[in-house]
């Protein structure tokens, strides 16, 4: 498992973004929280998931990732049988089952489903390389990672399975899809959108989709003026925080939208809202650039890997951060529709993040096994 180990070639650069963003992050949340005391504790959890995270990023990388694949199966039965029983047995909360109660922590196997689909994506491209890029070679591809976004799907929770739809394609197209079947996805997906959209504003009600879920979609496509404090609340206070944070914030602990609470969830699908209140425009764009440092380090890993399965997983990880970051920071600039996307390494959550770090071991994982990495 640990044959051509070479610590020399970890990528420390990747790792210290790592570290910044989830250290800001927890500053974040302390601030989001101050004054909470129902919501005091969520810091020292953070701080643990954080140590946890460093810790799995090393323990991972340590193992060569092909023996990860190897394991393919018993991975992917493991948690499609979390999600099953999820479905049955979750913990509801706006009308979908997304959660496992364990004592005081809520454990969300889809977090944890979004990197295994990377690893059976990843090997599934590694077995079919030398195959022709036609229609069946794509399917399969699909097919594969179809049950996954199906009982997630079955949640509901519609923004990961856009999610992995996106890592798909990404991986559909590094890999050659064929341009044609390109244009009939995007026509496919373009339909999809619209008799989406079309049917949410018409009022008709969607089988796979929450009723709060048609709410955000028609409130961002024809939002109503006078809804202040309806649907559209939480997006205008976080508009309303972005725009007092000016260039360089109100100071950390002093945003008035944060600390006297009228933006909510604020420690998790808004703290980019909030820290740009505190921070202002500065710590917003370096928020972005943190991120963004780390998406670059992903893919220098994915062009830098020894074969297809490890640049898979490298680009794949580079996908899920990227698109989970587009979404939380436009969705708090109202952009994009609210979703329950948190903001990678910053928000709190604590499976979201240990996810991510796993995420970020396989990554290194691949890293090591290659030659060292150039600036």
């Amino acid at each position: 498992m640990t044959r051509g180990l070479s610590w020399r070639n970890f990528d420390f650069i990747l790792l210290g973004a790592i570290v910044l963003a989830s250290s800001f992050g927890t500053a974040m949340i302390r601030s989001a929280v101050a004054g909470n005391e129902v919501l005091q504790p969520l810091i020292t959890r953070q701080v643990y998931f954080a140590l946890l995270g460093v810790f799995l990023i090393f323990l991972v990388a340590s193992v060569d990732y092909r023996y990860w694949l190897a394991l393919y199966r018993p991975i992917y039965f493991g948690i499609m049988i979390f999600l099953v029983t999820l479905t049955g047995f979750g913990q509801s909360a706006f009308g979908a089952q997304r959660w496992f109660q364990v004592g005081v922590l809520f454990l969300q196997p889809t977090e944890f489903a979004k990197i295994v689909a990377i690893i059976i994506l990843a090997r599934y491209f590694e077995v079919v390389r030398n195959q022709p890029r036609d229609l069946k070679w794509a399917i399969g591809a699909i097919l594969w990672a179809s049950g996954i976004i199906i009982m997630i799907l079955l949640q509901p929770n519609l923004s990961n399975v856009l999610l992995l739809s996106v890592i798909l394609a990404v991986m559909l197209w590094v890999n050659g899809v064929q341009i044609k079947h390109v244009l009939a996805s995007v026509l496919i997906g373009v339909i999809a959108v619209v008799s989406l959209v079309s049917l949410s504003v018409l009022g008709v009600k969607i089988p796979f989709l929450q009723a709060y879920q048609q709410e955000r979609i028609v409130n961002f496509v024809v939002p109503d003026p006078n809804d202040t404090y309806g649907n559209r609340y939480n997006v205008q206070q976080a508009l309303i925080a972005v725009g007092t944070g000016g260039v360089f914030g109100q100071g950390y602990g002093h945003g008035t939208q944060t600390q006297l609470r009228f933006l909510k969830v604020r420690h998790t699908d808004f703290i980019f809202a909030a820290s740009a209140e505190e921070f202002g425009m500065v710590g917003g764009v370096l928020i972005i650039i943190t991120l963004g440092v780390i998406v670059w380090r992903c893919i220098r890993a994915a062009q830098k890997a020894r074969d297809v399965a490890g640049s898979m997983i490298a680009m794949g990880v580079a996908t899920l951060i990227f698109f989970q970051a587009a979404v939380n920071i436009g969705m708090n600039l109202n952009v994009l529709p609210v979703s329950g996307l948190p903001l990678p390494f910053i928000s709190y959550g604590g499976s979201g993040l240990t996810a991510l770090m796993l995420g970020i071991g396989l990554v290194e994982s691949v890293v090591m096994r290659h030659q060292q990495m150039e600036f």
